[in-house]
């Protein structure tokens, strides 16, 4: 038998407000390169279409997400989520690249930056505002439990680390003379924010090969189980995974042979009741077998 997990929030219209807070960046910073002619705050510009494409991504996938289980997809389609958050990954290793495509040769060939203090302003502004929305993003991808929109979050933090970088070089290089800090502070940038990239898609990627709760977690639904299954004898198999904020857990329950279904079921209902307490967004599955399949190396009932 199974528990459904409890709805909280309404994360897709977080991710559309995300989509119109990328567009605004996108067009402060093109502003702000116009005004400068940096070739660092050009990269930074860049990499702000990108977050504008990732946000789009999140959206869509936070609504397909929303969907209900149906006929094709009985288990729902939560995972979309890591879907999203799987092309987030991508697109920062991209904005990476695409940071050192244009910051190398540039290295190698040091203009002399006349960028305007106006314009470096306008760039503080947009990284203001997504340092504040980035924090935002993960908050409340945390707390609803949201693949798409912590990976979003991430993103956009990203992009915050890229556009203070991007400044101190451009200040920096304003101020000495010294050409070569605007494209060598966007190459150590763009380096970082690969690091970040790959950070994201190993947790994405675990999501979608159904990794298991950590080991804190299981201890949690272990002791759970041992507390409230008064009149079972053991529970054994005990296998979890995650699929977008929704937590699948399954185990077998053992009950004497001469136990009737009435009391069976009603065990089962504490048990739902007592993990999905425990552990929001949870999921439950219980199988139901009599004294004679006892493993004996499961959680025993006291």
């Amino acid at each position: 038998m199974t528990a459904s997990p409890r709805s909280t929030g309404n994360p897709v219209t977080i991710a559309a407000v995300s989509v119109v807070v990328a567009l605004t960046v996108l067009a402060l910073k093109f502003i702000a390169y116009r005004l400068t002619g940096s070739i660092a705050l050009y990269s930074d510009a860049l990499e702000s279409i990108i977050n504008v494409v990732a946000a789009g991504a999140a959206l869509l996938a936070l609504w397909v997400s929303q969907r209900p289980a149906d006929k094709t997809h009985p288990y729902g389609h939560t995972k979309a989520e890591y879907l999203s958050a799987v092309v987030e990954g991508v697109l920062i290793v991209l904005a990476a690249f695409s940071i050192l495509r244009v910051a190398i040769p540039d290295l190698l060939n040091p203009k002399p930056v006349e960028a305007t203090y106006l314009g470096m302003g306008v760039n503080l502004g947009a990284s203001v505002l997504n340092f504040l929305w980035a924090s935002f993003l993960l908050r409340f991808g945390r707390t609803h439990r949201s693949p798409a929109l912590v990976a979003d979050g991430k993103h956009v933090m990203s992009d915050v680390v890229t556009s203070v970088g991007v400044l101190i070089g451009v200040v920096a290089a304003k101020l000495t003379g010294w050409a070569e800090l605007d494209p060598l502070l966007a190459i150590l940038v763009a380096l970082n924010i690969l690091w970040s990239g790959w950070h994201l898609l190993s947790d994405s990627v675990g999501g979608l090969m159904d990794k298991g709760v950590d080991e804190s977690t299981e201890s949690r639904i272990r002791h759970v189980m041992s507390t409230h299954a008064s009149g079972a004898l053991e529970m054994h198999d005990l296998r979890t995974r995650h699929s977008g904020k929704v937590t699948f857990v399954e185990f077998h329950l053992v009950v004497p042979g001469q136990m009737t279904v009435a009391q069976a079921h009603a065990i089962c209902d504490r048990l739902e009741e007592a993990v999905t307490n425990e552990l929001e967004g949870a999921h439950v599955t219980i199988h139901v077998e009599p004294e004679e399949n006892a493993k004996h190396h499961g959680v025993l009932v006291i």
